[in-house]
């Protein structure tokens, strides 16, 4: 249904027609959808000014401010069409919606998908959603002209096991993708073989705020981070515990502090520039290895961001991953002011 209303708009060109995909997800029930542009800039188009005015000769309204300079405020886009009228072309619930913006995400971050061009991830999206999983399928009489030419780099890339004329065969590494359009086959609630976790973070995601789900996709789709669903969800899931650190970790960190001093402003910055870059903050492990502070424990990385945090020169929104940045005292700037004077570490 999705691809079928995206394929029959009057776009030129597969970045336009992407970008029309991920907007028409997030209007389809009420007739405006929210992106900023870090979501723009993670589909990773080819002309992404020309892919947002190709929107306007539909009627699309607001999506112009997507190409400023902020990166974060989210821009709703009109969609006329999507006003949430009896005869919509996508009447999808609440819960309908979240299955096609999730097996969305999941298909387009796919690893034999990721780093493929934009009319390759269209075209997967197409070939996902109608083919067998265990058995060829044709290709469906709406595939865009620009996604069949693009249906070698597919098979290249591994995403296909088999092209033979209008036939396809998908790889066993993408097969669990295969049919997930709606309607589901699977009843509201059940949980059923391998999928049984992609949809519980799903659901997990619907019922998070706004600003939460914005940061849990910028980690989940960013091409540069380029994560395994698993390992996000995983992260985002977990109940948090409290660290208990024991003297081996806080002597540890005394031997760390004095093969690298003076680390503060180093991860500050480091923490600022990979947000500019990837649209979300590193994770602890990211900044560790980036720096080069050499083969650390989990409990040894932990302790000194919490440290950092503490002297001001890193802070975070605690228990969320990824939302590393620099702190007050990186903020003063050349000053050269630290952060405060009690630098003990608590739990949290």
């Amino acid at each position: 249904m999705l691809l079928s209303y995206v394929g029959a708009l009057p776009l030129k060109g597969s970045d336009a027609k992407l970008l029309a995909m991920v907007v028409a997800i997030r209007a389809a029930r009420g007739g405006i959808g929210n992106l900023t542009g870090q979501d723009v800039r993670s589909l990773r188009l080819a002309d992404p000014e020309g892919a947002v005015t190709a929107l306007a000769p539909l009627g699309w309204q607001g999506q112009e401010a997507l190409l400023g300079e902020d990166l974060v405020t989210p821009v709703g886009v009109a969609v006329p069409d999507l006003t949430g009228r009896p005869d919509s072309p996508l009447p999808f619930g609440k819960v309908m919606r979240s299955r096609v913006s999730g097996w969305t995400v999941r298909t387009m971050s796919a690893k034999p998908v990721k780093k493929t061009s934009a009319a390759a991830r269209l075209a997967a999206l197409f070939l996902a959603a109608h083919g067998p999983a265990d058995d060829c399928g044709t290709l469906p009489g709406h595939l865009p002209d620009e996604c069949r030419a693009a249906l070698p780099e597919l098979l290249g890339k591994g995403f296909l096991r088999e092209l033979d004329g209008d036939r396809y065969l998908l790889a066993d590494a993408v097969r669990h993708l295969s049919g997930m359009r709606p309607p589901a086959d699977t009843p509201s609630g059940a949980v059923d073989g391998p999928e049984a976790e992609p949809v519980t973070w799903d659901r997990w995601k619907d019922g998070v705020s706004v600003a939460l789900r914005r940061h849990v996709e910028a980690v989940e789709c960013c091409p540069q981070c380029s994560l395994p669903t698993a390992r996000v969800s995983e992260a985002f899931m977990r109940k948090p515990v409290p660290a208990q650190f024991e003297d081996k970790v806080r002597r540890a960190f005394g031997v760390w502090e004095a093969t690298y001093p003076d680390q503060g402003p180093v991860a500050a910055e480091f923490a600022s520039a990979f947000r500019a870059a990837h649209g979300h903050g590193p994770s602890v492990k990211q900044l560790c290895t980036a720096l080069g502070w050499g083969k650390m424990s989990r409990e040894l990385r932990i302790y000194v961001i919490r440290r950092l945090i503490a002297e001001g020169w890193l802070m975070n929104t605690d228990p969320v991953p990824w939302t590393l940045r620099p702190g007050k005292a990186a903020q003063v700037g050349a000053s050269g002011r630290k952060g405060p004077a009690d630098t003990s570490v608590r739990p949290r």
